[in-house]
């Protein structure tokens, strides 16, 4: 029988946040960009000191998600002045929906997005937002069946390199 858990995460996750972190992030995208490009950007955006600032924000929240009780990913959503671009006060960002391969399709995504919108209504907050890599087809097709429309775009920055972010975006 299988068996999925949600836990909010807290500061004493850091570690094995960090590493879910890399792992999952170097596995969805080391093969579209330079190793230089990867290490600058997982060195930046997973450092402890900015993975301990953003779990003590209490404008965001980590979760992790659990099969049959082994760590099989995370969300990290954002409200207020946490969210990465400038929104509406009724808005919540999904940052994060990170799945470790050997767990994917099997549904967590889909778990973690149903969290966030129970986030979300619990909160009021009328929009569900997110930024996606416009090369990253699987997420965009999740997100499309999900209810999420493409309403803008924005620069990411991989190292050096300038990439775009689509921003889709899903009303409650």
């Amino acid at each position: 029988m299988t068996s999925i858990s949600i836990k909010k995460c807290s500061i004493k996750d850091l570690r094995i946040l960090q590493e879910v972190s890399i792992e999952t992030f170097t596995d969805t995208f080391k093969d579209q960009n330079t190793p230089e490009n990867m290490k600058a950007y997982l060195d930046k955006a997973y450092a402890s000191k900015k993975l301990e600032n953003e779990l003590l924000n209490t404008s965001s929240q980590f979760f992790f998600i659990y099969l049959n009780e082994e760590l099989a990913g995370y969300l990290k959503v954002n409200t207020d002045d946490a969210q990465t671009e400038e929104m509406n006060d009724d808005s919540l960002e999904i940052e994060r929906i990170y799945v470790r391969s050997k767990f994917q399709k099997q549904g967590l995504g889909k778990y973690l997005m149903n969290k966030a919108i129970e986030l979300a209504t619990e909160s009021r907050k009328n929009v569900i937002w997110l930024g996606v890599w416009e090369k990253n087809q699987n997420a965009i097709a999740f997100y499309s069946k999900n209810g999420f429309v493409k309403t803008g775009a924005h620069s990411f920055h991989m190292g050096d390199e300038e990439q775009v972010d689509y921003i889709l975006t899903k009303t409650l």
